[in-house]
């Protein structure tokens, strides 16, 4: 649960757009073909966030209309909130599904538990593969130490994390950077104000999960904005 000035606003440099679509542009292609990628979205849903969790529920369903034409996507959502309170959904493969169960979630006072978001990530990859795991978040209440040995063990296994920070918190900034980079995925801030840039880059991230570097080269024909970059990364 962040304590900052929700007034302010963060949206990331070019560099870092273009940073995380390069990295993303150098990952390798993991879904065998005619099957359907899977990816953990998981959320900050503590009391600091209820306005960009509204938002969320909206943008969402890009990422399944980005991919069906790929063989689709599989999503399962991770929340936590309040005290203890870690709650996951079964594997979902429409929007519809998924936005039933976030706009049954009420945010909630409480510290942040990023830790059972990678812990649950691991033991998910331990059943199947687990193409990328998504996290939205703005603060970090934890041992970063902890958490990075998290992210080398998700980086060993194949789990990108990619990491959208709502706002610019220092501490948090560098911790997100250090988890994203050790799982072999990336980071990138935001605001309520770009929620279109979000859109994209989750659409982005969906349609890599699903169908790979090839699909997200040509996702990028289409999108073009701040998505057409990635097709400069791509070889």
């Amino acid at each position: 649960m962040a304590d900052k000035n929700k007034n302010v606003t963060t949206q990331s440099s070019d560099k870092e757009i273009e940073d995380f679509y390069a990295r993303m542009s150098s990952l390798p292609t993991l879904q065998p073909k005619g099957t359907k990628g899977r990816l953990i979205f998981a959320l900050d849903a503590t009391a600091s966030r209820e306005p960009a969790w509204d938002r969320a529920c909206k943008i969402q369903s890009d990422m399944f209309s980005e991919t069906e034409a790929l063989g689709g996507l599989e999503v399962q959502m991770a929340w936590y909130r309040g005290f203890a309170n870690f709650r996951t959904t079964p594997w979902l493969s429409s929007s519809q599904e998924l936005i039933g169960y976030m706009t049954s979630v009420r945010c909630m006072g409480g510290q942040t538990q990023i830790e059972n978001i990678l812990d649950h990530a691991l033991d998910e990859a331990s059943k199947g593969t687990i193409n990328a795991l998504v996290f939205v978040g703005d603060c970090v209440e934890e041992d970063v130490d902890r958490l990075c040995g998290l992210a080398g063990k998700m980086g060993l296994m194949g789990i990108p994390a990619f990491i959208f920070q709502e706002g610019d918190e220092p501490f948090a900034s560098k911790a997100f950077r250090q988890i994203a980079e050790l799982s072999g995925g990336a980071h990138c801030r935001f605001d309520l104000s770009s929620a279109q840039q979000l859109r994209d880059l989750l659409a982005a991230v969906a349609v890599y999960a699903a169908g790979g570097r090839k699909a997200l080269h040509d996702f990028s024909k289409s999108r073009g904005g701040e998505v057409l970059r990635i097709a400069r990364q791509v070889k």
